[in-house]
């Protein structure tokens, strides 16, 4: 990847030279050896890195050692292998030390060269593929000197120059000038790219410190390193800035751990000449205090030797690079700063530093804020830090809470949780209008950050007290009383926080919220049943009613918690797979659940049977519970189905009765003892309904009327929606319910509430019956008296489609769609070896029902796009509208899709395409697909038909004359929905049939049985040519030769003047299907929208024509026409623009005459003028 780079030394000594000399001899050997160590590098790494030393620098010793300690012990070798600084970084960390040891001898030997060597590493880590040359520099203050740094580029020779001063070298770096553009190894993509990061910032680290008990100290090698990458650092080339900051501040880093060590030293070498000061008292050891104190003052010079060294690369290198314009620096330099200060707080851990971290908290990068936080965690986590940082907390508290809303999500979480570190450590610096802000964030709709949020609610509300539940079955009877206490105090807190909040709806995501550092409180079921079960006494007056259902929604949301886990509706980030720890977990607590709720809940349903809204939620709660086949629940199910039924008698709210069908649902499955019991209740149930609601329906059905009075109507709409909740979840075929409910269908005077219930009911018996007859269908007889139960409800539905309450015509098209849908799939899955639903075919007065419907009630006028609709209630209303309008179509589309429609009904729906498109859009366009993957042919017929029905009716309305009809579309419009339909053909050869058929039956539409007369000279639907040349970009070039002869058999007999306006249309087709126009601009169009057209400006209205008497384009009687008029254009024609010169005009010339020879080539054109 890197080649090999050279250095040239401007002066050097005698014995320098005679030993380069030397080594030059032996280079043959080195360089054989080295590309066998490259070999077993290529191996190792799987990715070759070329390098080599600017001066072979190694002895024969420090060469062995070298390669002894990174190569390991293999016994004696007669070659020596030199391992580059470069190299080295592939080899790992033990390796990386063994090889800069051995560059710390050379560099005693020789430090020049040595250094030299080390310049070329970094910028060989740079990607530079240049080479660096170096000149001897006297003094840092020569005017001359300091001139000639710069950095520029040679265009000539492709290559950029940068010469810059590391002291006592001026080093020039050459480099092609395409370097900038090429990956360098810190951002290569892949694991190579983070390997390299990391291997890369292990060298910096060894390499200091290795050097810290030797030559780090001698004023050459670091004063050197630092200019290096100081100037680096500065560079324009992103390479350079990046690699050479990085090394800075990791070398900022390993400085400080350096003076880290000092300080220890120091620290000791003090106490121990506190020990030796109390000895010299009695011994008078004199000396050795001289040598301890000389040792301390030693020390202490080394470490501000080293701190003035962190000060020149931090002002050199971070103060310019903190604000770089590359994300990446910037965060670098962020991250090391947090480091610098956690680490070396004494020097880094003030106000002038800590502002850096502030500002750099309002980056306009993610991850550079992040950096910043997941920092101050470092800082706050550490209670000896926090007296220093007051006042950054006073100064940029506002902005640490503002970054809870950051549009990052790894951002707000992090804040979030540094604000709960924050909260823990200082309990002064939140203020309570701060708490109230942040703990909303418990509903918020990413679980990481409410589940910081709710850490933070339970830390600040509900922690005191908490008792692990290890040490519950060793408590007595008073500390169980106290326990009990606490947890009412602890849970009436979180009721009194969810209440402020106002987000009643809301229970289930404070729950999940807190699950995690809350599970114990909200998983203790025993004490939450029994708060519900207290009475309020003289000492404790227990929960208002307003309290106790909130705490009921508690309870069901934990239980929901614990058995379905965290999944919730809204909110994302949770984990999508739990271990095999948390399925125990969950197995356990849903066992304990039921085992506690089984018993207790009929308690709860019998203390709360009079309020609708608790038992509702109080009957979801066996829905959890888990399948247990232990017969001694037996009768703990009894006496639960026993008070389920006896609320059922009281109430018939659709929440009461929905949640009571559910759950019998769960407990009548196969899996448990139990079933028998629940299935004999929920029959006993049914019947006594059924039995109730026959009564009532005799007394009210007299004859052809329905006639009952307010008392009798609330009791059979009561009866009937509980039948209605259990017949969606059970079977209730055997009761005959679609004989019993169907007469009201055709009776009147039947309120519209008890018309909906009972549309209802018959579509689920109905859906029932079909999905049950491999069951049910054991006879001919059978199958023959369900499709007349079809039949009767498909009429009797209609019926309902023009009825005046709008509830019951959306209820009875949206349950004629599921029947028939249904019914089409019973006969694409049944067995023909068994006895199975009839073939029944909607009639075409009801499909066309079905689609007049969906016109009438889905695409409501030409102004009720939602983007452009100005409602008049507000928005909610006007998306639930929406909503049940995108029903009621998908409904539709679902038919047309499972062929129970015939296909060219889509057509009245394909035509609001782009009209409705923000509304319907996604729904249409599927629509599209699925019906073009059942058959392709068809469904391109279904587009043309849908842009001819949308001409015709522009073309009437234009004759009318009248007013525009809401179902007409301009001209504009219907081109525009016809440029969308090409758009859906994607592979032309896949389609090629398909556009072809559309084209050809175009020109049929267009010139079918039209006779010319001097009355009629053009075909009054001539303009459809317009629309249909929008789909001739989809024709493959011999398919467009194809329609062009046959456009030219439909025109033959007609006599066409290509100058007259009226026949553009066919000009602009004609030029679409010979390439010619190269978009609209190219011919000019008929414009509809009832307004006339503007001049033409086609190149063959611009052509001046010669020896022609009478405008007779395409003239049977020309001389040149043998059979029919077929004229060709040449490719040149092809690829010029329109604006074509006209040739030079002759006298007495009115017209032209377009037509070709039978002989001619079909590429080419002959234009007779």
């Amino acid at each position: 990847m890197i080649p090999e780079s050279t250095a040239a030394a401007a002066s050097r000594s005698s014995e320098q030279t005679k030993k380069s000399h030397d080594e030059a001899n032996s280079s043959g050997a080195e360089d054989e050896s080295g590309n066998e160590n490259q070999q077993k590098n290529v191996r190792r790494r799987k990715r070759a890195h070329t390098g080599s030393e600017n001066v072979k620098r190694k002895t024969a010793k420090a060469g062995c050692s070298s390669v002894g300690r990174a190569r390991g012990s293999r016994g004696k070798r007669r070659h020596v292998e030199n391992v580059t600084l470069f190299e080295v970084i592939t080899m790992g960390r033990s390796a990386m030390r063994a090889v800069i040891d051995d560059w710390i001898e050379a560099y005693v030997t020789d430090r020049d060269s040595s250094l030299l060597d080390l310049i070329s590493f970094f910028i060989q880590c740079c990607g530079c593929k240049g080479v660096v040359t170096a000149e001897m520099c006297q003094s840092k203050e020569d005017r001359d000197v300091l001139s000639k740094m710069v950095e520029e580029l040679d265009e000539v020779a492709s290559l950029q120059y940068k010469k810059f001063l590391a002291f006592p070298w001026i080093l020039t770096v050459t480099w092609p000038m395409d370097t900038d553009s090429v990956e360098y190894p810190l951002i290569q993509s892949g694991p190579y790219g983070r390997w390299f990061h990391s291997e890369f910032c292990d060298f910096v680290s060894v390499l200091v410190a290795q050097c810290q008990h030797s030559i780090i100290f001698d004023s050459y090698l670091m004063n050197t390193l630092i200019s290096l990458l100081t100037e680096l650092s500065n560079s324009y080339i992103r390479a350079f800035r990046h690699t050479c900051t990085l090394a800075a501040v990791k070398l900022l880093s390993a400085l400080v751990g350096v003076a880290l060590s000092l300080s220890v030293g120091i620290e000791n070498s003090q106490k121990l000449y506190k020990v030796q000061k109390t000895k010299t008292t009695r011994q008078k050891l004199t000396p050795q205090l001289e040598r301890i104190q000389k040792k301390i003052t030693e020390l202490q010079g080394k470490r501000v030797e080293i701190e003035s060294m962190m000060d020149v690369v931090f002002k050199g290198v971070f103060l310019k690079r903190y604000r770089d314009v590359l994300p990446e620096i910037r965060s670098i330099c962020v991250e090391e700063l947090g480091v610098w200060m956690k680490l070396y707080s004494s020097t880094f851990l003030n106000d002038t530093y800590l502002k850096y971290m502030g500002w750099m908290m309002y980056d306009k990068i993610p991850d550079v804020r992040l950096k910043c936080v997941l920092s101050l965690q470092g800082l706050f986590g550490d209670p000896l830090l926090l007296p220093r940082l007051d006042l950054f907390t006073s100064r940029f508290k506002e902005r640490m809470i503002s970054m809870t809303l950051d549009k990052d999500n790894e951002v707000s979480v992090q804040t979030m949780k540094l604000l709960l570190l924050i909260s823990k450590t200082c309990d002064d610096v939140l203020s309570p209008d701060d708490y109230k802000q942040l703990l909303q964030f418990v509903y918020s709709s990413q679980r990481p950050l409410a589940a910081a949020a709710g850490e933070l609610l339970y830390l600040r509300l509900l922690s005191s007290g908490a008792r692990t539940s290890d040490s519950q079955d060793e408590v007595d009877e008073e500390e169980e009383e106290a326990h009990k206490l606490q947890t009412s105090a602890r849970l009436k807190s979180l009721l009194q926080f969810h209440q402020e909040s106002e987000l009643h709806k809301h229970v289930v995501y404070l729950v999940d919220s807190l699950w995690d550092c809350g599970g114990a409180l909200l998983k203790d079921w025993a004490a939450l049943t029994s708060i519900l079960l207290q009475e309020p006494s003289a000492h404790s007056p227990g929960l208002t009613l307003a309290e106790q259902a909130l705490l009921i929604e508690i309870l069901v949301a934990s239980v929901r918690q614990a058995s379905e886990g965290p999944a919730l509706a809204g909110r994302s980030g949770a984990k999508k797979a739990m271990s095999t720890r948390e399925k125990k977990i969950q197995i356990d607590d849903c066992t304990k659940l039921t085992e506690h709720l089984l018993t207790v809940l009929p308690k709860l349903l019998s203390k709360f049977s009079s309020r609708s809204d608790v038992v509702a939620s109080l009957m979801r709660i066996p829905q959890f519970f888990i399948l247990c086949p232990d017969a001694g629940n037996t009768q703990a199910v009894s006496s639960l189905v026993a008070e389920m039924g006896a609320v059922l008698d009281l109430h018939s709210d659709p929440a009461v009765v929905e949640a009571a069908a559910r759950t019998y649902l769960s407990l009548c499955g196969e899996e448990t003892t139990w079933c028998s019991v629940a299935r004999d209740a929920r029959d006993s149930l049914v019947q006594t309904w059924v039995d109730k609601l026959t009564v009532l329906l005799e007394d009210s059905l007299q004859g052809d009327c329905f006639s009952a009075d307010e008392e009798k109507t609330g009791d059979i709409l009561s009866t009937l929606r509980k039948l209605r909740a259990f017949h969606n979840c059970h079977d209730l075929s055997r009761w005959s319910l679609f004989q019993l409910l169907s007469p009201l269908l055709s009776v009147g005077g039947a309120p519209p509430e008890v018309l909906l219930d009972v549309l209802q009911c018959l579509c689920f018996f109905m859906i029932w019956s079909l999905n049950m007859s491999s069951e049910t269908l054991t006879s001919r007889e059978n199958a023959v008296a369900q499709r007349l139960q079809l039949r009767l409800f498909c009429e009797r539905s209609h019926h309902c489609l023009s009825h005046s309450d709008h509830s019951v015509r959306h209820q009875a098209f949206l349950g004629v769609c599921d029947v028939l849908l249904a019914h089409s799939y019973q006969i694409h899955v049944w067995d023909p070896t068994s006895f199975g639903p009839l073939l029944h075919t909607p009639s075409p007065k009801l499909q066309r029902a079905l689609s007049t419907f969906v016109c009438m009630h889905v695409f409501l006028g030409p102004d009720c796009d939602s983007q452009s609709r100005v409602s008049e209630g507000s928005e909610v209303e006007r998306l639930e509208d929406l909503h049940r309008r995108r029903n009621l179509l998908a409904a539709f589309c679902k038919l047309i899709v499972h062929g129970v429609l015939e296909m060219s009904t889509a057509a009245e729906v394909f035509m609001y395409y782009t009209k409705y498109y923000n509304d319907f859009g996604d729904i249409i366009k599927e629509t599209m697909y699925k019906a073009r993957q059942t058959d392709k042919i068809e469904s391109s017929r279904t587009l043309v038909l849908c842009l001819q029905q949308l001409f015709v009716r522009l073309k009437k309305e234009q004759e009318s004359g009248g007013r525009a009809q809401p179902g007409v579309q301009t001209f504009t419009s219907i081109k525009e929905l016809a440029r969308r339909f090409a758009l859906t053909f994607g592979d032309p050869f896949k389609f090629r049939e398909c556009v072809v058929m559309m084209h050809r039956t175009g020109i049929e539409f267009v010139f079918q049985e039209f006779n010319q007369t001097p009355e009629t000279p053009t075909p009054p639907l001539l303009s459809y040519l317009t629309i249909l040349s929008e789909f001739s970009s989809k024709l493959l070039k011999p398919d467009k030769k194809t329609v062009f002869l046959y456009l030219q058999k439909h025109t033959a007999e007609l006599f066409i003047n290509l100058r007259d306006e009226c026949w553009q249309p066919l000009v602009y087709y004609r030029a679409s299907l010979l390439a010619v126009a190269e978009g609209e601009d190219a011919v000019s169009y008929v414009s509809s929208d009832r307004k006339p057209c503007p001049p033409s400006r086609s190149p063959f209205s611009k052509q001046k024509l010669e020896g022609g008497k009478s405008p007779c384009a395409f003239s049977p009687v020309d001389s040149k026409v043998s059979k029919g008029l077929r004229s060709k254009f040449s490719p040149s024609h092809q690829e010029k623009t329109t604006d074509v010169e006209p040739p030079a005009p002759r006298p007495n010339t009115e017209g032209f005459v377009l037509s070709s020879s039978n002989e001619a080539d079909d590429d080419t054109v002959e234009i007779e003028l």
